[in-house]
């Protein structure tokens, strides 16, 4: 990331807002002079004829100086706000172009950080802070110059004292700035505590474990404390130098300028316009210090939001990618193997879905199931092998035209904090219509309890759907996939929440859907009526076929099948007999 690059858009502004900020410096400066009039005219040359003039040039002086400063204020803030919300935008765009294997080593804590409180950082080094040391330039170089025109004999002593000052102040800066590195970590690993313990809040209370969390949250900030003391302890062992720096300045040329008056080499007048402006330099030295201490917590922050922006997402959209007039939905994973780091998670997959037609997938947890759906959506890309839709290799596909022909259910339903509506109509928002939502919310079976709601689809639901059961987020999360009527749909475990009658009437929904589909489940009666059954272990496909056959073979899929049906089989006092089968579930059901 180039500051440069945001900052020279607004140059013209910029330009102005320094050239307000010179104009209120000399109008500044232009005070001591006025006082010296005074004192050497008025008070002791006795023309007071000149006081009235003099008095309306004060006050001409305290307008001008009220309308530029407040110019100038305006611009920068109007200039600095403006770049932080296009950096805000560029960063959170660039993060959300970034590949999943990007959020899987950075936490959540530490990205809010980046995109909240770094920014902050970089506003105020760009309005104020940035305004501040601009103006200390101009005025420090007005004010030495008009107290070089008034004596440059008494001007050494501040020409000698600047320069101790702004070492001190560079020393302070590097003292501070591995302080703000460590501030900046901790208050990610502080943002990433509380925001898991607020969003799982519910199984905290459920395993009573309040007090470990409290501590572990406890440590935390009594380490974010100990850092800022840190910090403070820096800042305030400096900062008395600079206090006493700034009080020496105006005794040391009220001292050697009286000593001038006496020897008759300077009048009072000069003497108190000298003092004046040996004051009027007090502030920026006072300032430097608390500017560099921000502008060093900028840069911190501009440092790290760059190390993102370096970073190149893994899945990147073809130069010249393929457009498919029309999605039918055919699927083909060719000897497709798939591992993240040294960890192998797929090994020779290899299944070819026709349009139309549903494949399920079981196996225990942990075999790759879900990798096979972040395949196909290109989350990540294979290690080897090929994956097709409608025989075009979907690395070659526009990620857009892929994603959008893919309606997933997730196995983690996350439903966002809005109305009921606006989260069924999430995969196309602006393409579905209120009764499109009715109709899909109908076939989720999720109509009853939403029409009881005070404000039926209207309903605001809180954060990841609190508040709503388990089945009643999973009928939502359905009712999203089949409103947005893509020619692939994905289930993934997407029923384990629902009581069997609700699950046997989506699946007959399902049934009738015209759509490719992939089912994911640990249940057999969500897979059993698929045209074809792989099971998965360590990540190969171990067995396949129907579901008739796959009994047949007593494997993985036979042992599922007695352990969910086992005890109805004993109460018929029947063998299973593998052709009735479909009989039997459908009367158990």
């Amino acid at each position: 990331m180039k500051l440069s690059k945001y900052i020279l858009k607004y140059w013209y502004a910029y330009l102005l807002a320094i050239l307000c900020i010179i104009i209120a410096v000399s109008l500044d400066m232009l005070s001591p002079q006025i006082t010296r009039q005074v004192i050497d005219n008025v008070i002791v040359g006795g023309k007071l004829g000149l006081l009235p003039k003099l008095l309306l040039i004060i006050l001409l002086i305290g307008l001008g100086r009220c309308i530029f400063q407040y110019t100038k204020e305006l611009i920068f803030d109007i200039i600095s706000s403006n770049i932080s919300l296009k950096i805000r935008r560029d960063l959170f765009n660039h993060i959300q172009s970034l590949s999943l294997s990007f959020f899987d080593r950075n936490n959540t804590g530490e990205l809010m950080s980046r995109v909240k409180d770094d920014i902050d950082r970089i506003w105020a080094a760009l309005s104020y802070v940035s305004m501040l040391i601009i103006e200390i330039i101009f005025h420090t170089a007005i004010v030495l110059y008009c107290m070089f025109h008034i004596s440059p004999r008494l001007t050494v002593i501040p020409i000698i004292i600047l320069p101790i000052m702004g070492a001190m102040a560079l020393f302070m800066e590097r003292k501070l700035g591995s302080v703000y590195e460590e501030i900046s970590d901790e208050n990610s690993k502080l943002n990433l505590v509380a925001q898991e313990n607020l969003a799982g809040v519910r199984t905290v209370k459920a395993f009573a474990r309040e007090k470990h969390e409290i501590n572990k949250f406890l440590s935390h900030n009594k380490r974010y404390y100990e850092l800022n003391i840190k910090q403070s302890k820096v800042f305030i062992k400096y900062y008395p130098y600079f206090q006493f720096v700034t009080k020496l300045l105006p005794l040391a040329s009220i001292t050697f300028g009286g000593y001038l008056v006496i020897q008759g080499e300077m009048t009072l007048g000069a003497l108190a316009a000298f003092t004046e402006y040996s004051t009027n330099i007090v502030w920026p030295m006072e300032m430097l210090g608390w500017l560099t201490n921000d502008f060093a917590a900028a840069i911190a922050s501009a440092s790290r939001i760059k190390k993102i922006l370096a970073e190149k997402p893994e899945i990147t959209e073809p130069e010249e990618p393929i457009l498919l007039e029309q999605v039918e939905g055919c699927i083909q994973f060719d000897k497709v193997s798939f591992s993240l780091g040294e960890k192998q998670i797929l090994s020779d997959i290899s299944f070819e879905l026709s349009a139309g037609k549903t494949i399920g997938i079981m196996g225990a947890t942990g075999t790759g199931k879900s990798s096979i759906i972040n395949l196909l959506q290109r989350f990540y890309d294979t290690t080897e092998g090929s994956i097709k839709l409608d025989g075009v290799e979907i690395r070659k596909l526009s990620l857009r035209q892929l994603r959008q022909s893919i309606s997933l259910v997730m196995q983690d339903v996350f439903l966002f904090s809005d109305t009921i509506s606006e989260n069924v109509k999430m995969g196309k928002k602006h393409l579905v219509n209120q009764e499109d939502v009715v109709e899909a919310v109908a076939n989720a079976q999720a109509r009853d309890f939403i029409e009881k709601m005070d404000d039926s689809y209207e309903t605001v639901i809180g954060e990841r759907g609190v508040g709503l059961s388990g089945g009643q987020k999973q009928r939502i999360s359905i009712a999203r996939a089949l409103a947005k009527k893509a020619p692939i749909l994905i289930l993934d475990d997407s029923t384990s929440a629902l009581d069997m009658e609700t699950e046997h009437t989506i699946q007959k929904v399902l049934t009738e859907l015209d759509a490719t589909k992939i089912i994911i489940a640990h249940r057999i009666s969500a897979v059993r009526n698929a045209d074809e059954i792989i099971i998965l272990e360590d990540g190969r496909i171990v067995e396949r076929g129907t579901h008739e056959i796959l009994l047949q073979t007593k494997g993985y899929y036979y042992r599922t099948y007695m352990a969910q049906y086992g005890e109805h089989l004993n109460q018929l006092q029947e063998p299973p007999a593998f052709k009735n089968t479909k009989k039997e579930v459908a009367a158990w059901q």
